[in-house]
């Protein structure tokens, strides 16, 4: 499977009178685009490709279901008022666009060298980022849709699961709700998790659907760490980044797992 069959095969489930594809050769990117609304979602085939190799179609039927999901949602005019308790932080990477294809930017918050965090309405199964324009019309303030999502974040369940590894304890959110990786903002509970983990704490979130707390007790986890957050970012339906975080003094720092036994931290002060 190469970029070219993938568009190919993209373009086959997604076909529909009312949409048109545009493919970006230099950067393998393929938009599909609603003709009378000009609206549309934009997705790399690179990562999809890689997919395809582990999950075969079922990597595929999860991209043609997203953009499903995204393009029906912007067919419908959005409001925040009396949606109060259902606006949440999103963790995206840094390299995720930082506004609407109309130009129009996101509302977001610096976190992290590799993370960035974004703003969305819940609209049941998908949800819809918010930008300036919405605030504008609505008549909000950012500072009202981040106090609002934090406060519906901190409300969320966190149920872990445990999993021992040559002497290590890996603790594994995946609720699929939309928010596991958001929960990495929920400094109470990483705080709770601090106070009980023996060894070094870690803090992953390869993708938007999981996030990992490590209590590495020796080197070998992290040989460990290193494997399974690069599974899970070439797995995950959105990935965000494959590097891990030490929490330390209630702060994010990125790890570099450089070879077995090894580990370099990226220094500098992170939030």
């Amino acid at each position: 499977m190469d970029a070219k069959k993938m568009r190919k095969k993209l373009e086959e489930k997604l076909s529909s009178p009312d949409r048109k594809f545009i493919f970006d050769r230099e950067k393998e990117v393929l938009r599909i685009e609603n003709i009378n609304t000009g609206k549309g979602i934009s997705v790399t085939l690179a990562p999809i490709v890689a997919k395809w190799e582990v999950s075969k179609e079922k990597a595929v039927d999860e991209v043609v279901y997203y953009v499903e999901e995204a393009l029906e949602v912007m067919g419908y005019q959005h409001t925040l008022t009396d949606k109060e308790k259902q606006i949440f932080p999103v963790i995206r990477s840094t390299s995720f666009p930082t506004e609407t294809h109309d130009d129009i930017p996101f509302i977001t918050e610096e976190h992290t060298a590799e993370t960035r965090i974004y703003y969305a309405v819940d609209l049941g199964t998908t949800y819809r980022m918010i930008d300036e324009k919405l605030l504008q019309d609505e008549g909000w303030t950012s500072e009202k849709v981040k106090e609002a999502a934090l406060f519906n974040l901190r409300s969320l369940p966190v149920k872990l699961k445990q999993d021992s590894l040559a002497g290590n304890v890996f603790h594994f959110l995946n609720t699929n709700d939309g928010y596991d990786g958001s929960r990495i903002l929920n400094t109470s509970f990483l705080k709770d998790m601090k106070s009980k983990v023996e060894g070094e704490m870690t803090v992953s979130v390869p993708h938007q659907d999981v996030l990992i707390i490590g209590d590495i007790r020796n080197e070998t986890g992290y040989d460990i760490l290193a494997e399974l957050t690069m599974s899970f970012f070439t797995n995950g339906k959105v990935p965000i980044t494959s590097l891990s975080f030490l929490f330390e003094d209630n702060e994010l720092e990125p790890i570099f797992i450089l070879a077995q036994n090894q580990k370099d931290r990226k220094p500098g002060r992170e939030k």
